[in-house]
């Protein structure tokens, strides 16, 4: 059985007291287990890396952008071993792990840009022989705490620009698929990163207390559910920390009729199915605006029906399972509530089995349609296979669905109609908006983030905005007088 223990100070750890279960979720097997760090634990990781912080930060940021760009190399040339290790822990199919691992390595590239990033602004003479200038320097130790369906991605959303600007990191990864962290700590330290700059620490709840209330950790990044979120921003900035804490969606695709029906369904069926639905961006309603929703249907449904679901680690397959056996039935029980709320089932995805994998955490494509506002599977995130269809009679009533909704993490809309996408842009109370796009996904060097209950904290993460949070503005005002025995002051200085 492998034992997964903690990355401290550039070197593996001994096992904690104790720890959970890590499974496959294609065959259902317990393949290893994970430490789980005590808050002595969590303190030492800390100690070491405020330790490390001096040094770090000192380094030039050219020299820490070469770090980078050798991790960089190194996660390209290990690509298929690290997205093997994602299929394996999470379940997603082997394609979808690599394309997870390359737009983590988006945000690897837009840190190595660092030394330009870190510029401050000068102005010379604001007053008679006075200049200004504004510096960006580090913050000390950070935390990231990142969730099971993203395992490569959330961190190098957050740790690239984190250590590049001067930071020293501990990541808290799920201790559902964490040994893919764990490989990218090691390449961190094959790159010649020092130790102690980036640290992994396995751990539940009594981990990420403590990272949330210690006093030198200076900001916390999480991404994971509104309930858990809300919790990490409440905690962690009643101790005096910056705080991002990104929740979660329920991302509503507009389809208006003028729409291209082929790409529509397209781009819905890996939207709503891709990483069987595990995805903070996956499209999980649609609103069929007027008689759209009867040629979706017709268009939709064959493709649900002919999905290829099996072990991610299998080619060809589109879709693998869940990510646990208690996510599966929570999923299911969304079903069941879905069709005793009086929607209609179109596609029944709970008796799916698997041959050869009987006891994997497998769920098909489910399909829903006549959902109302009122039903539990409008409201709350399923965090699965399921998608509903919403009946709207216009474009008005479908706007003031999707402003109403407590979340406001992503949107699209579909149509040919410029003048509908415009207005579409400009009213919708979402932070990231697809024209004809089905997941917008802002690119590293753009921020990603919600509105509403998607995102606690005023940031959103990696690009301009992970550079703010990550370091603090210090401005200087300085003048060299040639005279001694200026006059005192008494009044407000203004610049003359």
């Amino acid at each position: 059985m492998q034992q997964i223990n903690h990355y401290i100070n550039g070197q593996h750890t001994q096992p904690s007291a104790r720890s959970a279960a890590v499974f496959e979720p294609a065959t259902g097997e317990h393949k290893a287990n994970v430490s789980l760090a005590s808050a002595l634990e969590v303190d030492a990781a800390i100690e070491l890396a405020k330790k490390a912080h001096g040094p770090w930060s000192e380094m030039t940021p050219l020299n820490r952008a070469r770090i980078l760009f050798k991790f960089k190399a190194l996660v390209e040339a290990n690509m298929d071993e690290l997205a093997a290790m994602i299929t394996r822990e999470h379940g997603k199919v082997l394609d979808d792990a690599k394309g997870e691992i390359i737009r983590g390595l988006e945000v690897v590239e837009f840190a190595c840009g660092i030394p330009h990033l870190l510029k401050g602004e000068h102005t010379e003479q604001v007053g008679g022989g006075v200049d200004a200038w504004t510096l960006n320097q580090s913050l000390g130790v950070v935390a990231g705490i990142a969730p099971f369906n993203f395992p490569v991605m959330v961190p190098m959303w957050m740790f690239p620009i984190a250590i590049a600007a001067g930071n020293t990191f501990i990541m808290k990864p799920s201790e559902k698929d964490p040994t893919s962290v764990m490989r990218m700590a090691e390449l961190l330290t094959e790159a010649g990163l020092p130790d102690g700059v980036f640290n992994v620490v396995n751990g539940d709840k009594e981990a990420v207390d403590t990272l949330l209330t210690h006093k030198d950790i200076q900001a916390v990044s999480f991404v994971g559910s509104t309930p858990i979120a809300e919790y990490i921003y409440q905690t962690a900035a009643a101790h005096g920390k910056r705080v991002q804490a990104l929740g979660g969606a329920k991302n509503h695709m507009l389809l208006m009729p003028d729409a291209d029906l082929d790409q529509a369904v397209s781009a819905l069926m890996g939207a709503a199915y891709g990483s069987a639905g595990e995805r903070c961006m996956a499209i999980s309603v649609v609103l069929a605006v007027g008689d759209v929703g009867d040629a979706l249907v017709e268009k939709l449904l064959p493709q649900i029906q002919a999905l290829k679901v099996g072990n991610g680690l299998e080619g060809e397959m589109e879709m693998g399972p869940l990510i646990s056996a208690q996510h599966l039935e929570k999923v299911r029980s969304y079903v069941d509530k879905g069709v005793s709320e009086g929607a209609t089932l179109l596609a029944d995805g709970r008796q799916l089995t698997v041959a050869d994998h009987q006891q994997g955490y497998f769920l098909g494509g489910c399909l829903f349609d006549h959902v109302t506002p009122e039903m539990t599977i409008y409201k709350e995130e399923i965090f699965g296979p399921v998608l509903a269809i919403v009946r709207v009679k216009d474009y008005a009533e479908a706007l003031t669905l999707i402003n109403e909704h407590e979340f406001g993490n992503g949107t699209a809309i579909f149509t040919q109609s410029g003048e509908a996408a415009r207005h579409f842009c400009h009213h919708v109370q979402v932070g990231m908006v697809g024209v004809n796009v089905p997941i917008p996904v802002p690119m590293a060097f753009h921020s990603f983030g919600g509105w509403k209950r998607s995102l606690f904290g005023p940031l959103h993460m990696h690009g301009p905005d992970g550079v703010r949070f990550y370091t603090k503005r210090k401005a200087i005002t300085a003048r060299w007088p040639k005279g001694k025995g200026a006059q005192a002051e008494f009044v407000m200085p203004t610049m003359k």
